[in-house]
Parts: structure tokens; sequence; C-alpha cells
């Protein structure tokens, strides 16, 4: 292992290569759940140092874990405990290398920090849609190899969906250029999507062409109170033939999830926080004008309360408000964490199923763990929730992750799959999950994965134990 670090550091330089000191910021992931241990961290700074690392790594047979800005949710980016494996830190890749403005495209290098892409697109006159509350630190790389999704899937889809082209260094150290921004090329297999949210499991992403759209003329944010979730989905109907197209948002919150966020937050005001069960976040783009679009907006609102699908509901007057809003559904993961331990469910349900989902999984939880709390909230537009088991109050959270976390999963995924969905919608599998999916995918399925692993990786170097056991 010391002839592979000397070698890495011919090719790297000293700096970008840490093995000593405390490497804290890249062996434990983001909820602190978990440590590993690096046999080193390096920082490449261009594509040919990823692939000259990739090639000494695989030329002495030490796996490799790629990480973005290490914020992923279910351990897929930070290494194992053995001290063997070789961390590849992409954060000194962060240039944007192009915009294309009669193509509608940015290109970006997988460290560049998803702040920083919507910042050069917002100054070259465009949006760039893809938004997450770790926007401030997470990395492209990352979104893309977890595709994630956000607030605004609704309207322009996951980062598969923006994701034109990729440049990608192969696990044999090989560079593909794929990045042409090319929105039709039907000359075989798309090798980009074979990347996407394979989670570093197939190579190294190192920077990505993406779609740029133009700027609305006016982004209208509305929050409304509801009586079930039966009422929301109604109203998700209701905005989708009211607003069309111009609907990008569209989040469920439920109370005990919002009285997390003014117990721990209470500087935040929370529309109807006593009066609703449920809330619900409403944002709409219109390319028009901001009079056009409240006229849209307010026709809904008003529509809602007299089918009784909405019980109150209040239009931001301005941007700060609007601001001040959406940061009340940000907050509810920080409160959440304020609270203690919890069991975190990323999933999907086709959104005519999500009430009766939320039925079962609630009464199932509860006949288990009398007094659980459940934090229940999520892109309901796109299906998504993030349906979350909180420790009943008093309790000790450390323990009760220790004795419930798998019984819990258990019971969530097994209800996820009677109602027909998936058990991560835009985390990833990682290796929480990992032991999960072979009971929720299908033989098949599972096949094809293992082949595309074999084909694409056959030393097993890239990530192992994620997304797929070795």
């Amino acid at each position: 292992m010391s002839e592979l670090i000397a070698k890495l550091r011919a090719a790297l330089g000293d700096a970008q290569v840490l093995t000593e000191g405390d490497l804290g910021a890249w062996e434990q992931d983001w909820r602190r759940r978990s440590r590993g241990k690096a046999l080193a961290v390096v920082r490449p700074g261009s594509t040919a140092e990823v692939a000259a690392v990739v090639r000494l790594c695989a030329a002495a047979g030490t796996a490799i874990v790629p990480q973005g800005g290490n914020t992923g949710l279910v351990v897929g980016g930070i290494p194992d405990a053995s001290g063997t494996q070789v961390l590849l830190s992409l954060g000194r890749m962060n240039r944007v290398r192009a915009i294309d403005p009669a193509n509608l495209t940015i290109t970006a290098e997988a460290g560049c920090v998803l702040q920083s892409v919507q910042q050069a697109a917002q100054a070259a006159g465009f949006l760039f849609p893809l938004s997450l509350g770790s926007e401030g630190s997470c990395t492209l790389g990352g979104n893309l190899g977890t595709n994630a999704g956000g607030t605004q899937v609704l309207r322009y889809g996951n980062a598969r969906e923006l994701c034109l082209g990729l440049e990608v260094v192969t696990p044999q150290g090989e560079v593909w250029d794929g990045l042409s921004g090319l929105r039709k090329d039907n000359t075989g297999y798309d090798l980009r999507d074979l990347f996407v949210g394979s989670e570093g499991t197939l190579g190294v992403i190192t920077a990505a062409t993406m779609k740029l759209f133009p700027q609305p003329a006016a982004s209208l944010t509305a929050w409304a109170a509801v009586p079930d979730m039966e009422s929301a989905v109604a109203l998700l109907g209701l905005a989708h033939r009211g607003l069309g197209a111009s609907l990008t948002g569209f989040e469920v919150m439920g109370r005990f999830s919002l009285s997390l966020v003014r117990k721990h937050f209470p500087q935040l005001r929370v529309p109807f926080a006593d009066s609703s069960p449920f809330g619900v976040l409403l944002e709409c783009s219109d390319h028009e004008s901001e009079a056009h679009a409240r006229a849209q907006f307010e026709r809904l609102l008003e529509r809602a309360l007299e089918d009784g699908c909405a019980t109150d509901a209040v239009v931001a007057e301005s941007l700060a408000q609007a601001a001040e809003l959406w940061h009340v559904r940000e907050s509810i993961t920080l409160a959440q964490a304020q609270e203690g331990l919890n069991i975190k469910h990323d999933i999907s349900i086709p959104v005519s199923s999500i009430p009766a989902f939320c039925r079962s999984a609630e009464e199932r939880l509860l006949r288990a763990i009398p007094g659980v709390r459940l934090v229940n909230f999520g892109h309901l537009g796109d299906g998504n929730l993030h349906f979350n088991v909180q420790a009943p109050a008093g309790a000790d959270g450390p323990a009760f992750l220790r004795e419930w976390e798998d019984p819990v999963n258990t019971l969530v995924y097994d209800t996820v799959q009677e109602f027909g969905g998936s058990i991560s919608a835009e985390h990833g599998v990682g290796s929480l999950k990992v032991d999960k999916l072979p009971h929720h995918k299908s033989p098949v399925a599972l096949g094809l994965m293992r082949a595309i692993k074999q084909a694409l990786d056959p030393q097993g170097l890239m990530n192992p134990g994620r997304v797929l056991h070795p």
C-alpha cells in the first residue's frame, strides 16, 4: 500500500494525497451515523488526474470510493472501516466550463457545488432548476450519481432529466467524453443513463452538460391548510388543471413535522400550525407576468376553498415572504435531527395511493410501537415522501434506533411494495439499503444490474458494497 501512496503522490503532488491528520470531513457521513477509515484521501484537480488515480488503483487492486460534497443520506460516499480504500474527493474539480446560450446548456465539473451552478446560470440570464436543501454544499457529481430530485421535479424532472451528457472515467482509467449537449442522439445504448443514479459503482462522473431554461417572469408561492392527505391529493389535481405546466412545486408537511420546526426554530412562523393537520406549499412560475400568475393562483385557491380540499390559504406577497415559507419546509430535516436520532425513509408511491399508504403504514407502526411519532413530509407532486419515524416522546433515541431500525424498515418497505412503490425515490441505495434491495427488486432486474456491474467493473473496485453486494 505504501507503494500505491507513493505513486499517487507522484501523480497528484504530496498536498493532494492525505493519509494523516483529521480526515473526518471525508470519512464520516453527513448524518454522523458511520465513520470509515481511508487508505488515503486523494484530491485530483482534473479529469486527467482522476484517470491517473483510477489506473493506479486498478493496477494495485485497490477499491475507490468517489465523493462529492458528502451530503448523502444512505452512507454511500465514505470508505469502509478496513483502511484499504482510496477516497476520491472531487471537490477541487469545481469549474463551470461553458455556457451555451443558444443550446440552453451549462457544462460544469462534478465538484461544482449545486448553488454555484445555479448562480452561474442566473448570471447568464437562465434558470438551472435543480434545487435541494443541501444545495449550498452538495455537488453536481453527487446529484447525478444519486439522480437527485428536490423541490422542482414536478416541472423539470430529476437530475437525470436535466442531464444531456457526461464525462466519465471508467473503472479501467479510460475517459469517456459524452459532453455533446445533444437532445437527440439515437446511436445505440444510452450510456449516460447507466452512470446517472449508479452511485459511483460503475465509474467516476467528472463533468456534465445540463439543461438550462429561461428565467420565469414571475414566481409565486402559497401555503394552504388541508384537513387530510386525501384533500392534499385533491388540491394537487386542482393545481394541475388550473396551473398546468406553470406548477413547479407541491410539498406536503404533516402537523408533527411542522411542530418540530416550531419547537426547535421558534423564530420561524408556521402558517395555520394550530388548525391544520397538513400544510401544503405550492409554487408556480409564469413566463407572462406576475399579475397573470397571481390571478391564476388566486383562482386556484378560491376553488380549493370552495371544494373543501383547503381550509385556509395565503399567497406570499414578496420574495422575502416566499423564502420564509420555503425556509419552514427546508427546516423540517434540521428540526428532526435536533429532536433526536430517527429512522429515515425516502419512498415513492403512486400519488393516487398515497393517502391509503399513509393510513396503512401509520396504523401498523402504532400497533408495533405505541406512541411512535411520524415525521411525514415531502414532494407530493411527484409521489416522493420522507416518511420518517421518530421515537416516542421521552424515549432514548440511540436505543430506539438499535432496537427498531430494521423492524421499522421492514414494515415500511413491505407496505411500500404493497402499494406499488419504491424504497428509494431520490436518496439512493448506498450501504444502508443494500440488504433490503433484493427483497424489493425483481430477480430479473437484479440480474441485469449485476451483469452491467460485472461488464463495466469486473474487478469490483468502484464503490464496493453500495447498491449491490459484491
